[in-house]
């Protein structure tokens, strides 16, 4: 079996699930399979835009981020549910467990994929034997299809992974990457975003051969380092390992909402705000960090989108900071057209555990004196009420409710 098994080198799995949440839905409801189906956020409000759709509809030209309207006009049949981000963590808990019964060496990338690192798992057979057992078990256990790209690095195990859908296995070797990987357009490339790619297309850079041979010099005048980063890629270096602690690192913490309708309403505007600020406050108190910039996003009626940040000269971590200097960013840059979605995030953000040293000593010493405070607040909160104090720094972990696939909170969830 070690021949299977490089004796410098890794096995790396990319494991990417097929139409999640639609594919949950019908494991669920299997009365839904074979049919078009489409998860669309707040339907009922914005007639909806569709998150995910089952390869049924897919085939019928409709696609992720489309209006309902759109997808209902090329699908007429097409059936709608809400998102059910309860039923999706349970799925996606129970797939990373059955990973974590191949090896330790698990990162969750989202809710739906992940990364395994089997180099040295030879009692569970070859790579390949290991795979198909994986997508069997996946299949018959949960009901949930899945591909799985196999490689020496993480680029090219999620490029595999991408190559067969749904249900597919492949197998990419830095040896075939001039015939498997180069050949396709540059947009194709994991990392390679539609601005990157008009920025390569610009110098004549279309597909990943012509990354992989470009002019260092050149990549590295129009995308800076990540020019050098993604060169390497495509050349299919790759030296970042599997890390099961990965879903714990963060650099910012935001969110945002779509308004029920665009709006140049002040009211209506200022409440959806300090709403986002009490989000990113209760995020930031769960992981005990504070951020030392605050960058606001505002996508216009036309689905122009702007953000605009500012640095601070210190550390942030409560609501009234987040807003206050949210406020000053959106009163600056908004430019009185009817908005569409509104976000808040707090970047540069690290435990405050690890801040002590940075913080100004001053207001360090200050906010430890509140601690005890904040805790007291907090257990007369729950006791008798969110509303006993006028600020309440208040977390409401157990009640919080996943809004997208891209809050990683819960992605440790399956080691518990």
């Amino acid at each position: 079996m070690s021949q299977w098994y490089p004796k410098k080198g890794r096995v790396i799995f990319h494991v990417d699930m097929n139409s999640f949440y639609a594919s949950v839905e019908m494991a669920f409801d299997p009365k839904l399979k074979g049919k078009p189906l489409a998860i669309a956020g707040n339907p009922e409000e914005r007639k909806g835009i569709v998150v995910t759709s089952s390869y049924e509809a897919r085939a019928k030209g409709v696609k992720t981020t489309m209006q309902l309207w759109q997808a209902r006009k090329l699908c007429p049949e097409l059936i709608v549910l809400r998102p059910n981000f309860d039923r999706y963590r349970t799925a996606s808990k129970e797939m990373f467990q059955m990973l974590a019964e191949i090896t330790p060496y698990v990162q969750p990338v989202s809710i739906d994929e992940g990364y395994i690192d089997v180099t040295g798992t030879e009692q569970h057979g070859s790579p390949i034997e290991i795979a198909q057992n994986l997508q069997q078990k996946i299949s018959s256990e949960l009901d949930l299809p899945c591909s799985i790209g196999i490689a020496p690095n993480k680029f090219l195990a999620k490029m595999a992974s991408d190559m067969k859908k749904p249900m597919g296995i492949t197998i990419l070797r830095k040896r075939d990457i001039s015939d498997k990987l180069w050949p396709l357009p540059i947009e194709e490339m994991y990392g390679v975003g539609e601005k990157t790619a008009e920025k390569l297309r610009a110098v004549d850079i279309n597909t990943i051969r012509d990354l992989a041979n470009g002019d260092a010099y050149q990549l590295k005048r129009i995308l800076g380092i990540n020019g050098e980063r993604l060169q390497n890629r495509a050349n299919g270096i790759d030296v970042r390992p599997v890390d099961p602690d990965a879903v714990h690192e963060f650099k910012s913490i935001g969110s945002s909402q779509t308004l029920a309708e665009d709006t140049t309403d002040e009211t209506a505007i200022r409440k959806l705000m300090h709403q986002l600020a009490d989000n990113v406050e209760r995020r930031m108190k769960r992981k005990q960090a504070a951020g030392q910039s605050v960058q606001i996003m505002i996508r216009y009626h036309d689905h122009k989108t702007i953000t605009r940040s500012k640095k601070l000269p210190h550390f942030i971590e409560n609501k009234d900071d987040i807003l206050h200097f949210s406020n000053e960013l959106f009163q600056k840059h908004w430019n009185l057209e009817p908005i569409r979605l509104l976000g808040i995030t707090v970047q540069d953000v690290d435990e405050k555990k690890n801040l002590a040293k940075q913080l100004d000593l001053f207001t360090y010493e200050k906010e430890a004196g509140k601690e005890k405070l904040y805790e007291a607040m907090d257990e007369l909160s729950q006791k008798y009420g969110n509303n006993i104090f006028k600020q309440l720094h208040n977390d409401d972990k157990d009640e919080e409710k996943p809004r997208t696939s891209f809050q990683k909170d819960f992605l440790d969830d399956f080691k518990k």
